[in-house]
């Protein structure tokens, strides 16, 4: 297992940028594949991006494409997600989550990911 704590949630205007990090604990960190995920009032959770656990693999929801990077770093156990071009539509409370099982490539489903942090609030004003 892996716990995992996101920061860098905030208010900002549409336009703007904002930056994720999660932290996690434990030494096989850099074993997972790591995903971002949001979730905005009355909706489901949803994919946003993921990255491999080598990082040399992205993957991105359509309406973030262009906008949004992730990465990691493993020597320092975290993994981050750039937010540029932000809309009001991004608005949403978003999570980082690890995908435990080691042989599994390319999951974007919430029930793929094993361990999840307790969610930053991110909100764009237009």
């Amino acid at each position: 297992q892996v716990q995992l704590v996101e920061s860098g949630g905030g208010l900002v205007q549409a336009g703007g940028s904002l930056r994720l990090s999660c932290a996690a604990s434990g030494r096989t960190f850099s074993s997972y594949a790591m995903g971002w995920f949001r979730q905005a009032p009355g909706k489901e959770r949803e994919f946003v991006a993921r990255i491999s656990w080598s990082g040399r693999t992205t993957y991105y929801a359509d309406s973030v494409k262009g906008r949004f990077t992730i990465s990691r770093d493993n020597a320092k156990n975290t993994v981050s997600l750039q937010m540029n071009s932000l809309k009001p539509e991004d608005t949403a409370v978003y999570y980082c989550a690890a995908d435990l099982n080691r042989l599994r490539v390319g999951a974007v489903e919430p029930a793929d990911f094993g361990s999840w942090g307790q969610g930053t609030q991110v909100t764009v004003s237009s």
